[in-house]
């Protein structure tokens, strides 16, 4: 069975009077549930990012990683502001000397202090 209910409403995204079919209807077109969607999402991402600290994003703290004798690829990368493969890159160039402990790739920060300073 279909109901006959109309339900006068605002529109709560445009502000325009509509005549809803059921209760829920919140909206007086697709057009203006698109929008909406669309304004929803993009606060969504607004606000993530303003929430997003840069130690909170990258999940290490700079601080902590200038003290360290011994830092990891990530950490590398890190601090010299470069990509994953170019650290890779320079590795393998012998530009950057590193050190191998099993699986795990470590470089020296004198090392780095040293290619720095030239």
């Amino acid at each position: 069975m279909s109901s006959k209910i109309t339900i006068p409403k605002i529109c709560t995204f445009c502000k325009e009077g509509f005549v809803a079919k059921t209760t829920v209807t919140k909206f007086c077109s697709h057009k203006c549930a698109c929008r909406a969607y669309k304004l929803r999402e993009r606060d969504a991402k607004l606000e993530k990012v303003q929430k997003t600290e840069y130690f909170n994003s990258v999940g290490i703290d700079m601080k902590h990683i200038q003290t360290k004798e011994f830092l990891s690829i990530k950490e590398t990368c890190l601090l010299l502001g470069i990509s994953r493969m170019s650290l890779y890159r320079y590795i393998k160039s012998g530009n950057i000397l590193s050190l191998q402990l099993g699986g795990r790739v470590i470089i020296k920060r004198a090392i780095l202090d040293s290619l720095l300073n030239k």
